[in-house]
């Protein structure tokens, strides 16, 4: 699993880039404040119920969550079920919120 920075993944989005977005935080959360990530609840990656991202598999992904824990499992759980460039978002929504929510 690698590690984008907020900075980082705010300038790509920026820039207009069009990047795999996964929310995997619970659905209040994402409807409380989100980046336009798709929403897919770590219980769902647990279970397996990835159909929305299945044409994901070789394309970059980065995940988020609120801090980067939530989103740091499902990376790992990602890579198992062979999804090839997974990339945790280093402190997640706090740290986003912190810096460019003012």
């Amino acid at each position: 699993m690698q590690v984008i920075t907020i900075e980082d993944l705010k300038a790509r989005i920026d820039a207009g880039e069009k990047l795999n977005i996964l929310d995997v935080r619970e659905p209040g959360e994402h409807a409380e404040f989100n980046i336009g990530g798709t929403l897919l609840p770590l219980g769902k990656v647990q279970t397996m119920q990835l159909d929305e991202i299945e044409d994901w598999k070789d394309k970059e992904i980065i995940c988020y969550c609120r801090s980067g824990n939530r989103s740091g499992q499902a990376c790992l759980l990602l890579e198992t079920f062979g999804f090839k460039n997974i990339k945790n978002l280093q402190g997640g929504m706090l740290a986003w919120q912190a810096k460019y929510a003012k």
